[in-house]
Formats: C-alpha cells, sequence, structure tokens
C-alpha cells in the first residue's frame, strides 16, 4: 500500500485539484473539505497499491507515475485489465467504494507514484453533498468502463498480430519497448509463445530488431498499418 508523504500530511497543496478537470468547478467550501480531508500518499515502483480480497479505503487520484491492474484467471494467467496514468482515478476502487466490496484484481506501481487518497468518509460526505464530485466520479467510471469493453472485442475479436502491433507502438519510449514475451503476453491476454512467434514474424518482415528484455522499433509505418488493420478474426 502507498505511504503517506510526511510534508503532505502537515500541509497540502489545493493545486493539486486543478490537476482532475472534473474537479476544478468545485466551491471553496468543497475544495477545503476535499483538501482538508484527504492526503497525499507516496510508492516506489513495483509497489503493490491494491490485492485482491483487500478492503477499498481511499479513492486514490494519481498524480504522477502508472499503476498497472490486472487480474488472474482461473487458470493461473494474469490478464491485463488497464493502466491508471497522471491525473486519472481507478475504476475497480471506485467500484469497491461504491459497492463496498474488496478488490478483485491486483493494482501494481509500475513507476514510482504519486497520489491523492480520498478516505471514506470524505469520498462519501462529497458524493453526497457535491454533483460536481458526483459527476466527477461518474464520468472517469463510465470513461474506463468504456475502455473495459474495448479491451473485450479487441481480445474476442481482433488478430493478436494486429493487437501485439498496437501495443508496441503504445508501449515504446524513443523507439524502444523495454518488455519481455511473458509480460508482452500478460499485457495482451495471451500465451507467450503466441508472442514469441508473432514477434518472430515481425523481425522476419523488418519490423523490429529483438535483444533481451527489449524490442527496437526499426518500421514504425509498417506496425502502424497491420495496427491500423480491420484485423478481425
Amino acid at each position: 500500500m502507498p505511504t503517506a508523504d510526511k510534508e503532505g500530511r502537515r500541509k497540502m497543496d489545493a493545486s493539486w485539484i486543478d490537476s482532475f478537470e472534473g474537479l476544478k468547478r468545485l466551491p471553496a467550501d468543497l475544495r477545503d473539505a476535499l483538501v482538508t480531508g484527504s492526503k497525499i500518499v507516496r510508492a516506489p515502483a513495483g509497489a503493490e497499491i491494491f490485492a485482491p480480497g483487500q478492503t477499498a479505503d481511499n479513492l486514490l487520484l494519481l498524480l504522477e507515475g502508472t499503476v498497472r491492474v490486472s487480474q488472474r484467471s482461473e487458470t493461473g494467467r494474469d490478464i491485463f485489465l488497464y493502466r491508471v496514468n497522471a491525473g486519472e482515478s481507478c475504476v475497480l476502487t471506485t467500484a469497491c467504494m461504491l459497492a463496498f466490496e474488496n478488490y478483485s484484481a491486483d493494482g501494481i506501481a509500475e513507476t514510482d507514484v504519486k497520489a491523492v487518497a480520498i478516505p471514506r468518509k470524505t469520498f462519501d460526505d462529497l458524493v453526497a453533498r457535491s454533483p460536481v464530485f458526483r459527476e466527477f466520479v461518474f464520468a472517469a467510471y463510465s470513461r474506463r468502463i468504456t475502455d473495459l469493453f474495448t479491451l473485450i472485442d479487441h481480445i474476442v475479436f481482433q488478430r493478436m498480430d494486429v493487437r501485439l502491433a498496437a501495443r508496441l507502438l503504445e508501449l515504446a519510449q524513443d523507439g524502444l519497448v523495454r518488455a519481455t514475451h511473458q509480460a508482452l503476453g500478460v499485457e495482451l491476454g495471451t500465451a507467450r509463445e503466441v508472442v514469441s512467434r508473432t514477434l518472430a514474424e515481425f523481425q522476419r518482415r523488418g519490423w523490429i530488431e529483438q535483444s533481451r528484455g527489449a524490442i527496437k522499433l526499426l518500421d514504425t509505418r509498417g506496425l502502424d498499418q497491420l495496427a491500423h488493420s480491420s484485423g478481425v478474426s
């Protein structure tokens, strides 16, 4: 779990509210209530933010970093669900807090993370009192649910080579993807062997070059054309 920032406990700057478009319209009294009733927390890369069976006690609004949310299937395979990026909240946390249910998936910090933790008491109070806060919570929830339906559609209907090409382009930084075949398999909800075969074909076409734990993109145009093809199974 994230740990409270000592400086944030002493005095939290209300300017973080402006990092979230939906909260800018909060009136002054509710902004004060939100700041006073919340705290800034931090977690290092690799830290467990939440896990199945844990209680959702705080709504986390991410200020810095990324959190990866995944679920383990009955066969033991990890299935990537979504990432929470800076300026976003976690839909699973929102759902658990609204329904008073425990987490059913894992949240892992992919990078060092800084977030605002809004305790249940403050969350419930603002949801009840503020139409602006309710709109913020449910708008974010709706967007992520749409993303999850898109993910399901891709898993069920889209070819693996199309999905892998799109994910490589999404993950690339300066033309390099630092990820193992196993990690990419988790991202795409498929077996490592399927990823390895597909990457071997990409390399044969001259689109990528592989090394241990990294993939260099040589022809982003070819990958992009495949990623934007119909790709229906």
